[in-house]
């Protein structure tokens, strides 16, 4: 029996549509999976540990500004399941981000989540830059908001004359971060010399003369 055209069709999109709802993460089965942090097991997440207490949902380390006596002026200070195991599985996580006058929060992405962030104190110029290499930017100030599309690369610069500071939440438990400067330079095993002076149009001494300066401390 041949199908009509459009019963082909609504046959096919069907079954996609389920292939997507059997694809997606599943729902929580229990209250909480508290990571076991110390498990030898390697899971798409981490292990639940079997006894868990209040401290586990619990920390303080956004309470004060990070240090940004740094090259960049800048300091991150995560809050995600490796600092509170009782995240994992719950898709969430913030972190604390302050800035020296003139510092930055170089180009970087997330490749496992959305970020938003609203501004503690200060002023901040921030962008993201989109697959077809527009840049969105914008100033902004104390108690504005500015989101960044999950794995697109984004930075923040201080150009005030006064500390800043934001938190910045995201909708993972572990959102990951690669700076891309440190990707491409400062990778181990090292990405060959003639990939970075092709891609960048630029000669050895120069990919040498960045790599020896984003060489880990």
């Amino acid at each position: 029996m041949k199908l009509h055209p459009f019963s082909a069709l609504f046959t096919a999109s069907l079954a996609f549509f389920f292939f997507v709802i059997t694809a997606a993460d599943p729902d929580l089965l229990q209250d909480v999976c508290v990571a076991d942090l110390a498990s030898g097991i390697k899971v798409n997440g981490f292990t639940c540990k079997s006894n868990f207490s209040a401290d586990d949902f619990f920390f303080n380390g956004l309470a004060k500004p990070g240090a940004t006596n740094n090259t960049l002026g800048s300091r991150v200070t995560g809050a995600n399941v490796q600092s509170i195991p009782g995240l994992n599985t719950l898709g969430v996580s913030l972190a604390r981000i302050d800035y020296a006058p003139g510092g930055l929060n170089p180009p970087h992405t997330h490749p496992r989540a959305t970020e938003i962030v609203f501004v503690l104190e200060g002023q901040l110029d921030v962008g993201f830059i989109t697959t077809g290499n527009v840049l969105v930017s914008k100033s902004i100030k104390k108690g504005e908001i500015f989101v960044f599309p999950k794995g697109l690369v984004h930075f923040q610069k201080n150009n005030g004359k006064v500390p800043a500071a934001v938190i910045a939440a995201f909708n993972s438990q572990f959102p990951g971060t690669q700076s891309i400067a440190a990707a491409l330079f400062a990778a181990s095993p090292p990405v060959p010399d003639n990939v970075l002076t092709k891609a960048f149009q630029v000669g050895t001494k120069e990919v040498e003369k960045i790599k020896s300066r984003l060489a880990p401390k």
